[in-house]
């Protein structure tokens, strides 16, 4: 063996337990972030509904009020810039100049907090996404050698934060190939099975649950036709979506910042005074109707007031400042849609489905659609339900929803974006 080669074997040695050492570092920075922001907006979320729910004044000042705050910490605290999701990201990813500052992550960790708590119909998984980015960002900073390793080392993080989250490493891994490095390579795979590995060990010592206790115990081949008609609707719902979203940033880009507060803030107060169900991430009403799917008809009427209205409100949220993205609304789409397509099919059709199966599938539908990750939405909402006896059918509506998304609009609400700046 030749000395350049001796040292070059060297090289990589020193090169691979830093990768190593900086990828543990990253994972448990990014966990720790991620168990904090879950936990807390939770706590604060359940409180500030209880009081929304025993009194309508709190529908009518909360979001405002939670709007404006967002707004002040953005002017005065961090740098009058404006949270762009995971455009940032993107961008960061896809530029070896661009980088995701420090103060992204408090700034997304306290906005994203605000925002839910308050009654933004969003959630925090986007806010998690980017923060857990900008600790990857900020690692690969710090040495030289890792400059080349920017997008794994981001991925790092992210894999993590997604993992907690959802209770689920492989939908965490998925995300970060699917949506965010879209490539992979040997250095990706070591860096981010050491971020999940980190994190489930976190989960386990925790002993963090499944985010939702549902039983699932089968599902029938009759039902596939009506599987597929979910799928094609959740495929027409993430546009719907989609297309909502973009529509109300253009609309409420041409406002003042005072305007677009007080127009966002009656939106929320309007929609929440209507469907209290929408308040925030929605998942305290996911898990009412799951642990009583069987003993509570949910009316038609209410299905489709929150399937028309959680895209309009989710949208106002985030148009007037407030910080998100179409993660949670997905999911909560898909939980209602597949309950509004199982209760026409049993009433109307004597289909004789299951509710609750239609419900986990087509949040994996309506998800899957919104950011073309199939893969993704699978794991993920299994991970939420730690049960996989649904895969096969949401695997297959998970592929439909997307090919009628994409061959109706082409774009996510984060691909659009950075498409347009091309």
């Amino acid at each position: 063996m030749t000395a350049f080669s001796k040292d070059k074997k060297n090289f990589n040695s020193i090169l691979i337990g830093k990768l190593i050492i900086a990828s543990v570092l990253i994972s448990v920075l990014s966990s720790f972030l991620a168990i904090s922001l879950k936990h807390s907006t939770e706590y604060f979320e359940n409180a500030f509904f209880l009081k929304a729910e025993s009194n309508i004044i709190y529908l009518l000042i909360l979001p405002t009020f939670g709007l404006a705050v967002i707004y002040f910490l953005r002017q005065y605290l961090f740098k009058k810039k404006a949270n762009k999701g995971i455009t940032e990201v993107f961008e960061a990813t896809e530029s070896k100049s661009k980088n995701l500052p420090l103060y992204k992550i408090p700034s997304h960790f306290i906005n994203g907090l605000l925002t839910v708590a308050f009654g933004g119909s969003t959630g925090i998984e986007v806010s998690t996404v980017v923060a857990t980015a900008a600790i990857g960002n900020t690692a690969q900073q710090k040495e030289k050698i890792f400059r080349k390793y920017k997008t794994e080392l981001i991925c790092t993080g992210i894999t993590a934060g997604i993992t907690i989250l959802f209770s689920s490493p492989v939908a965490g891994i998925l995300f970060s190939l699917e949506v965010i490095a879209r490539k992979t390579n040997r250095v990706f795979f070591l860096t981010n099975v050491i971020a999940l590995t980190v994190a489930s060990a976190l989960l386990l010592i925790l002993n963090e649950g499944p985010l939702f206790n549902v039983i699932i115990t089968t599902w029938h081949l009759y039902a596939i036709p009506y599987f597929i008609l979910l799928g094609i609707l959740a495929g027409l719902n993430s546009v719907y979506l989609t297309k909502t979203v973009l529509f109300f940033k253009s609309f409420f880009g041409k406002k003042l910042d005072g305007q677009k507060i007080l127009f966002g803030g009656i939106i929320l107060s309007v929609c929440l005074i209507l469907f209290p169900q929408l308040y925030g991430d929605g998942y305290h009403a996911l898990k009412e109707i799951f642990s009583h799917t069987n003993s509570i008809l949910t009316p038609i009427l209410t299905l489709i007031g929150i399937l028309i209205l959680k895209p309009i409100i989710t949208s106002a949220t985030l148009a007037a400042g407030g910080d998100g993205g179409v993660f949670a609304p997905s999911l909560f789409i898909g939980a209602f849609l597949g309950l509004f397509v199982a209760t026409i099919s049993n009433n109307f059709f004597q289909a004789d489905v299951i509710p609750i199966n239609f419900m986990v599938i087509g949040m994996a539908a309506v998800l899957s659609a919104s950011i073309h990750a199939p893969f993704t939405a699978l794991f993920l909402v299994c991970g939420m339900i730690n049960n996989y006896t649904l895969f096969f059918p949401i695997l297959l509506v998970c592929f439909v929803s997307k090919y009628i998304s994409k061959m109706i609009f082409p774009f996510t609400v984060y691909t659009y974006s950075s498409a347009n700046l091309k």
